[in-house]
Order: structure tokens, then sequence, then C-alpha cells
């Protein structure tokens, strides 16, 4: 039984209506948002865009104080360049691995037993503490991925927040799916035999999740609050261009533990710097830790794999997000003005640097029908460049719809999408158009740029091409088109598959082919919806059914097996 001095027991009854909506909504997968995603002031308050940029400055060229607590080794990292460009010059304490992983295991008896609720709703105090924050983690996520600012404000604060929710959401349910306790009977001729069962949800143990560059909270907080919530401590480590909007999430999680009576090092960051060419990096020492049981990726395919197969190798439970040939199937429309200026933004959005944003767009070499006419397949393509050009027109608003690249290897491509082409043997539709910011001429800006090939040139567009270049790839019919989305997300994952068409058939064929193909699809979207945006408690973020990402934010798959059960059994 819990008292009122048990740790974070006073949280239970702050967050019960929070624990009870979440867990409703994600019952029903109806509509549900906790964190308003306007950084209006009429929400956050009138001083909360300056008290955030002020606390964002405040942060540069200086040591981060918030983590001096940390276990360290006493020396300082810290290598952020944002892509806008200037440097951040944030130093961050080198966490000590021996010391930080004993410390952590020394925390989590505590946190096993104080019990799923009492986890949850402390875990819930977090993510409410993080909210007040959201516009200085829009500056930290926007300097570091690369977002433009409402986006970063959205995406990194309260959409990551509500990811985070729902995660808690979801390890709760499936920790009270099972009886604390129960009196067990068996009927037999004489007296029943019975006895006394306790079940005892106990953690993995030490969990790691390694961030990205370019969604920094949002693909990592399902992971976090995953396995905080099942009990489990956890390390967690950034990516080196990305760490300040990750610090300012371990500094809030470690003030609210200790706050509830739980010890800080519950969660840790460990950052580093840029990695040593012929060294591994943290990420492999970490990741091959003994002590390590559940690890969270998300990044390239290339160190998602390695992870799978040589951390996994022992049993620790990996759970990876990595690339994909996300794809849209374009058959006919009733409504090409809206087709057209959807997949414009879905493509320009973040300059298409999104897990989810569109790269394959088959269309049949006879052409689309729509309800401005037939449409031969250059036509369609010509129209559909003209839509990225006239919905980018205006520079000053089209760089926040595009932020900046946000690596060299993306700054590579749209640099020169001729030569690109040309490696290929494709042909360029639409040119990457450069824009230079207002505010950060540093930045390299570029409109979105679409290359025409021919299905027959799979290997052109059978690996992701990732930043702002999307192929339209002549196909022999829309059934050929749909055979394509099968064959190649099967083999090389997506996370996202799109269809347009008039023909009630055709969109039987397309969801039988991302069934068999396993990734999550989009039908005739052609309003405010976007095929590379989803919805925490309704959409699920990845399937896990095919080689883009082994797991979904969030099944019951994604948390169950951070936790296992233990039984007690007496005769009574």
């Amino acid at each position: 039984m819990v008292t009122e001095t048990a740790p974070g027991a006073a949280l239970l009854e702050t967050h019960a209506e929070v624990l009870d909506a979440a867990t409703h909504a994600l019952a029903t997968r109806e509509f549900y948002s906790r964190y308003p995603e306007s950084p209006s002031p009429r929400v956050y308050g009138e001083n909360a865009a300056q008290d955030g940029q002020s606390a964002f400055e405040e942060a540069r060229n200086a040591a981060y104080a918030p983590l001096a607590d940390q276990p360290s080794t006493g020396e300082e990292v810290g290598a952020e360049v944002s892509p806008y460009g200037p440097p951040l010059g944030v130093r961050y304490p080198e966490l000590d691995i021996v010391a930080g992983v004993a410390a952590a295991q020394a925390a989590m008896p505590t946190w096993r037993d104080a019990g799923a609720r009492t986890r949850a709703a402390v875990c819930v105090e977090i993510i409410e503490a993080i909210n007040k924050r959201s516009h200085e983690m829009a500056n930290a996520v926007m300097h570091t991925s690369g977002q433009p600012f409402v986006m970063s404000f959205q995406a990194g604060g309260p959409h990551a927040q509500d990811r985070a929710l729902e995660a808690v959401a979801a390890a709760l349910v499936e920790q009270e799916r099972v009886p604390a306790s129960v009196t067990w009977e068996k009927p037999t001729k004489g007296d029943p035999i019975r006895m006394q069962k306790d079940y005892r949800v106990v953690p993995r143990g030490l969990a790691l999740v390694i961030g990205c560059n370019t969604f920094p909270t949002w693909n990592a907080y399902p992971g976090l609050f995953a396995s905080l919530a099942t009990g489990n401590p956890v390390i967690v480590k950034p990516h080196p261009q990305a760490v300040l909007p990750l610090a300012i999430t371990v500094s809030i999680a470690r003030e609210v533990l200790s706050a509830a009576g739980f010890d800080r090092a519950l969660v840790q960051l460990a950052a580093e710097g840029e990695p040593v060419e012929g060294q591994d990096g943290l990420a492999k020492t970490l990741a091959l830790h003994p002590a390590i049981k559940i690890i969270d990726y998300t990044g390239g395919p290339g160190f998602g794999g390695w992870l799978e197969r040589e951390a996994g190798a022992d049993g620790t439970l990996v759970y990876t997000e990595k690339a994909g040939l996300n794809t849209v199937v374009v058959d006919s429309t009733d409504n090409l003005k809206g087709l057209l200026g959807n997949l414009a933004f879905s493509f320009s959005l973040y300059s298409g640097q999104m897990c989810t944003a569109p790269q394959n767009v088959y269309v049949p070499s006879g052409g689309v029908s729509t309800d401005e006419g037939e449409l031969t397949h250059e036509q369609f393509a010509e129209k559909l460049a003209g839509a990225i050009t006239a919905f980018n027109s205006d520079d000053a608003r089209a760089v926040e719809i595009l932020g900046a690249t946000v690596n060299p290897d993306v700054r590579s491509r749209a640099t020169d999408v001729p030569g690109l082409a040309e490696r290929l043997g494709g042909q360029v539709i639409l040119d990457a158009r450069p824009i230079t910011h207002p505010t950060y001429p540093d930045a390299v800006v570029r409109v979105p740029a679409l290359v025409g090939v021919d299905a027959a040139n799979l290997p052109a567009y059978s690996q992701e091409c990732f930043g702002p270049v999307a192929f339209v790839i002549r196909t022999e019919d829309t059934a050929a088109s749909l055979d394509l989305l099968r064959s190649t997300v099967r083999e090389h994952g997506a996370m996202t598959a799109s269809v347009y068409s008039t023909d009630q058939d055709v969109l039987e064929d397309a969801r039988d082919a991302a069934a068999d193909a396993g990734v999550a699809l989009s039908e005739n979207l052609t309003g405010q919806i976007f095929v590379n945006q989803t919805a925490a408690f309704s959409d699920f973020h990845g399937t896990g059914a095919n080689p883009a990402a082994n797991a979904a934010y969030t099944d019951a798959a994604f948390v169950a097996n951070r936790f296992r059960v233990i039984t007690s059994r007496r005769h009574v």
C-alpha cells in the first residue's frame, strides 16, 4: 500500500485525471492532445517567448550547469553548430560511464518498488515541466536540427510531449494488466487447493536512448518515457550535433525525480563531441556495455542494422527506426489542386528531412485522370513541379517551411541536383532553387527538387535520398506502381505510403499492397492532413513490419517487453 510519505505519492492524485484521459484516448484512438501546439502568448503566457529565447541564449558559450552533478570524468564535451550558422558553444560534462552505470543501478530498486502508477505520475510531472519550457526547447531544437521555429516548437515541444505521454499511458496499461495479487483455487474432490499468488513487475535493467539530429526530442521521448515508466533507469546519448534539447530534457527529469523523492541517477546524459575517425563512438561503447538491457535508436540503417545484429545478439532489446522509401502512388484524382498542394507541402516541410517525408512518386506512363482533364505523365510531373515552385515562391514565407539543411550529406545532394540526376541516370524536372535566409545568411536553404526516372532504373530510387530531392517514376500502369510499392518497401522499408485514386478497386488493391509491405497508408490526402504527419494516441508511427523500423510508436509491443513479471506463490 502506498503511503503519503512514499516517494512520488503526492503526484498520484495530482495527475490521476491526466492518466485516465490519456489511457482512455489510447484505447479509443480518438483525438487527444494535452499540450497545445500553438506558441501563442495567450496559451503559454505573455513572456514565454522572450523567456525561452533568453534561456537558450544563456546556455550558449558556457558549461551546462544543470548537469554539473552527474558522475563526470572532469572533462567537458560539445561541438554543436547550428544549421543556421552560429556555433552553440555549449559544453557538457562528460559522463563517467562506470560511475554513471553504478549510480543508475543503485537507483533502480526504489523506482521499481514505487509501482507502475506512481512511476507514471512522476513521468507526467516530468512532461508537464518540459511543457512549461517549450519556447526554450523550440530554440534548442531549431538551432540543432535546422527546423524552422514554428515546427521546432510544435514537433520538438507539444507533439513530442504528447508522444511521451502516450508512451507513459501505454506502459501503464500493460503493467496494470497484471493484478498485484490473487487467491487461486483449483477444484478437487475434497477441499479446493488454494494458493496466494503475488505478481511483481520488475524492470529489464538499464536503458539507452540514442538520439538523432533531425528530431532530437520527438524521436527520443517514446523510448525514454516507455523505459522510465516501466522501471528502467535511462542513459540518454544524444547526436553530437543535437545535444541541447536532450540536455534540457534530462536536467528537467532529474529535478523532478529528486523533488519526488527519487534518485536523479535514474536519468543521465551521455554527451560527446564529434566522433574521432577510426575510433568507436560513444553510442557503440554504451550499446555493448553489459549493463545495458534496452536500446532505442533513430538514425541511419547502417548503425541501426549493427545495433540489431551486434548489440541485440546477447538478448538486449533493440528498438530501431531507420531509413526507408516513402512512396506515393498516383492513379487518378477528383481534386488535382488539393493533391498538388498537399504534396508540395509534404515535400517542402523541413526540406524533406523527415523520416516520413515522401520520396518516390509513381505515375503511370499513360497519364493521370483528373477533374481538370487527362494529364500525360509529363504534364503531371510539370504540374507537380509548378506546385512546389508556387508554394515556395515567397522566400520569406518559404524559409519558415523549409528550415535549413541539417548536414553536409544533405547539402551535397541539394546543391548539385543535376550531378545527382546524371549519376542516377535520371532527368531534372525541377532543380533545387537556393534561398537566402533573411536572418541567417549562412544557412543552406533549398526548394525541393524533382528528378524523373524510369521504373526500370531501380537502383536510382531504391535507396533513401534524404532531404529535398524526390523522384517521379514512370511506371507501366497503376498495377505496376502498386507492385513496386509492395516490393521496394518489403526490401528497403518505408515509414509512409499514400495513394491517389477515384477508383475503389484501386484503393482496395493499395490497401492490400500496403498490408503486404507492412506500411501505413494514407488515401487521397488533399486537405490539411499530410502524409508526413502522425497524431499521438491515434496514429501508430511506423509498424515494425518492414525494414524501416522494427517497432511502432506506441503499441503494446513497444512497451510490454521492457518489464518482466515475477511471481511469488504460497499455499493458503
